[in-house]
């Protein structure tokens, strides 16, 4: 935390440039990084939600950076987070006199040095949080899912266009150099036209339940209602607490392993396809649909051609035995002895590209080839230009950081980062209905599906907000 006249010199400097306070609908004008001096780079940063997803965080800024506050609606959350950092003599300083704070809303209203805001506190909350924080005028980075609805997606889109301020979605796999080679090579033509892809995880939840309404004891420090948020105010169960595998499952509080591991495996298709929106979808689940994500699911959205590419399927699959169709999937055998429990596989008329679920890691067969490649190792990639670029490090989050103070844009910011959400929100509409939808895109609409609105536009409790 900053103290004495080197931070008040600082902040003086800011106000009379006109960043701070400045409302987000205007947009703070973002300094150059050294505008302040070395010794003063760094930035204040606040922190909303210290579970587990932040303690992994933690290692990734708060060395570099100045943290002046956490928040959390649980207690122990906090006190973990804070036990953490003391254990890092090089980086933990700041655990002992940080502010504490249980409400955001009562943290962005006081901490008025807050430079920046980091987001992991669960996907109900990620777009509320991450909007308060971007109309406070405070730079954002977010945990993947950024939404819990397509009016959401819609919503934290349109605000990050309006403002100047450094926002990115926690996608990491999209700063490494084979993610950008990839993109590269589909763009390239390399595989001709792709008309099918597939993304998978062979991740299971158990088959949809019912919520249970017999309520355990709430954990002293634990504010629950404040943790449900805009969520419905459920009985509480202490199944819900352990992170994204724990609340996930339950579709009041989040959307499963689509949303969540479909930040990551969603991010490639749109990136390298240059996808719109979505016009049809539909999905196959193992059971029907309860309170909580069925146990596997096949979700297929079609999408429109778009600058020189034909029209385009593509699926994600999860559930213990995920993976592409077998025919397809015996396409890795060539090269490894099995078909890998997650991936993305791109089907062109001339070849193959394949990734982890984080898009990482791309592999390369051209028709006619035997093995797979590396996609910068094959000779036929090798010299194709690079159009798209490369952060320094491959590191994800000290791009958000550079940005924050100046340096080039983000490369997964929320403006793309929210139109990949949308998809997995149409495909949570397909599955609450359990039906295909027609998707319009413009108008935030299941064609002639009426009843499909009170998903589109989840209702949400205004109490936290």
């Amino acid at each position: 935390m900053m103290h004495g006249r080197k931070g008040s010199s600082r902040r003086s400097f800011l106000k009379a440039a006109g960043v701070v306070g400045v409302a987000a609908s205007v947009g703070p004008q973002i300094l150059p990084s050294g505008a302040w001096g070395a010794a003063n780079n760094k930035l204040n940063l606040a922190l909303l939600g210290c579970g587990g997803r932040m303690r992994q965080l933690l290692g990734s800024f708060a060395r570099s950076e100045n943290v002046v506050a956490v928040c959390d609606a649980d207690a122990s959350q906090i006190a973990r987070l804070k036990q953490q950092a003391a254990k890092d003599p090089a980086g933990g300083q700041w655990a002992e006199n940080v502010k504490v704070y249980e409400d955001y809303r009562k943290l962005l209203e006081t901490e008025k040095s807050v430079d920046a805001v980091i987001v992991a506190a669960g996907q109900r909350w990620h777009e509320p949080m991450s909007k308060a924080a971007l109309l406070a005028g405070k730079h954002v980075f977010c945990e993947k899912p950024l939404c819990h609805s397509c009016e959401e997606a819609r919503e934290i889109r349109e605000l990050g266009r309006k403002t100047k301020l450094a926002t990115q979605i926690g996608s990491q796999g999209g700063v490494s150099d084979t993610f950008r080679k990839s993109m590269e090579i589909i763009q390239a033509g390399l595989l001709g036209q792709v008309r099918e892809v597939h993304c998978w995880i062979n991740r299971s939840f158990p088959p949809s339940a019912e919520i249970d309404r017999n309520a355990d004891p709430i954990p002293e420090g634990l504010n629950w209602d404040l943790w449900c948020g805009p969520s419905p105010l459920l009985p509480f169960k202490r199944y819900y607490l352990g992170g994204c595998l724990a609340w996930g499952r339950w579709l009041d509080f989040g959307d499963g392993h689509l949303a969540d591991m479909g930040a990551h495996g969603l991010n490639l298709p749109w990136r390298a396809l240059k996808l719109t929106a979505p016009t049809k979808c539909e999905v196959r689940s193992a059971e029907p649909v309860k309170d909580s994500y069925p146990s596997a699911n096949d979700f297929r959205w079609e999408f429109p051609a778009r600058e020189g590419m034909d029209p385009v399927v593509v699926w994600w699959h999860d559930g213990p035995k995920a993976g592409p169709p077998e025919e397809l999937g015996k396409e890795y055998l060539g090269t490894y002895q099995k078909v890998p429990g997650d991936g993305v596989m791109f089907v062109g008329e001339k070849g193959m590209l394949c990734s982890n679920a984080w898009g990482q890691g791309g592999i390369l067969k051209l028709k006619g080839e035997a093995k797979f490649r590396g996609v910068l190792d094959h000779e036929a990639a090798k010299p194709l230009p690079v159009t798209v670029p490369r952060t320094p490090g491959q590191n994800h989050m000290k791009e958000w950081l550079d940005a924050c103070k100046g340096g080039p844009k983000t490369f997964q910011s929320f403006d793309t980062a929210a139109m990949i959400a949308e998809i997995a929100m149409v495909g949570i509409v397909a599955l609450r209905l359990g039906k295909p939808i027609e998707w319009d895109s413009e108008n935030l609409k299941a064609k002639g599906m009426p009843e499909a609105d009170r998903w589109i536009h989840l209702p949400r409790r205004t109490k936290w907000l």
